[in-house]
């Protein structure tokens, strides 16, 4: 049999990662054709399947469960191998690739993109949102961003951008209508705008004063994933929104929105950027990690 070329083994694993041949393609430099090329041609020399097609999908096969196990740990000390010698440069290169929930890319990595791509032009920073907690080592990220309850212990976890609070906001005219609520315990006389997980969970909402905290899960006629959308229908008087108060605050100060329940609504620790423990940490993720770390520091 052929010596297998690790190219082929390094676009296998891409392709795995993405579970996307186009996305693939695109990262690996290649058309979609030429990469599915390349794939039969790899599976006709090993003699078996590894990759499942359909119009719609790619998924893997036993082997190729089986041999993204054995090839992944050689691939990172490759990519190990290849960052140490990249921390002799005076700036690194290469992708850095980041995975987190829409909110998150909004509040606190967004202020750091410029920043970050001015600094290190040899960098090219890929950030997908997702709300779904992914594995990101198997998918093929640097790193991620979420909050530090849903972190594994075996991550290693930095703080990223500021604490974070939220606001329970409503329109005026839905103020005048329906009363302002004093506490949590009203909100079952409101209409609430309610917001999903992707596990299928209704959000709850959390509220703490003087000790006592209360969390509640309102019997919301309308359900939106998206912060903004949230705060656009309690503009538009669908309701009461929680929302993080960035996305609330130019509303409030312009009298469009009212908040309640403030006092209920303390600050709590922000996102976290989370990795994987490594021997050899890229350098563009050590550029980026050490940029956090001067930006929360002021």
């Amino acid at each position: 049999m052929r010596r297998t070329d690790l190219t082929d083994l390094a676009a296998f694993s891409c392709i795995a990662a993405h579970r996307n041949f186009r996305r693939a393609a695109l990262e690996l430099g290649l058309s979609p054709s030429a990469l599915s090329h390349r794939m039969r041609s790899l599976e006709e020399q090993m003699g078996v399947r590894l990759l499942n097609r359909t119009t719609r999908s790619v998924s893997l096969s036993e082997a190729g469960v089986a041999l993204l196990d054995r090839l992944q740990p050689a691939l990172q000390d490759i990519q190990d191998a290849v960052e140490a010698v990249n921390a002799f440069r005076d700036s690194p290169t290469g992708t850095l690739r980041l995975n987190a929930p829409r909110t998150a890319i909004q509040l606190v990595v967004a202020p750091l993109i410029a920043k970050f791509t001015r600094a290190y032009p040899g960098m090219r920073l890929e950030i997908v949102p997702n709300k779904d907690f992914v594995d990101i080592v198997r998918e093929g990220f640097d790193a991620g961003i979420r909050f530090e309850e849903s972190l594994e212990r075996d991550m290693i976890a930095v703080p990223i951008g500021p604490p974070q609070r939220f606001a329970v906001v409503a329109s005026p005219e839905y103020i005048h209508e329906r009363g302002m609520p004093l506490t949590p315990y009203e909100l079952g006389n409101h209409l609430c705008i309610g917001s999903r997980f992707p596990s299928g969970k209704l959000y709850r909402w959390e509220f703490e004063k003087d000790g006592k905290t209360l969390d509640i899960v309102p019997d919301s006629p309308l359900i939106l994933e998206d912060q903004d959308m949230m705060a656009r229908a309690a503009l538009d008087g669908a309701g009461m929104a929680c929302v993080f108060e960035p996305y609330a605050l130019p509303h409030i100060a312009n009298g469009s929105l009212v908040r309640v329940l403030e006092d209920w609504c303390p600050s709590f620790p922000g996102f976290f950027l989370y990795y994987p423990s490594r021997r050899q940490m890229p350098a563009g993720l050590r550029a980026f990690i050490d940029m956090v770390k001067a930006d929360r520091a002021g």
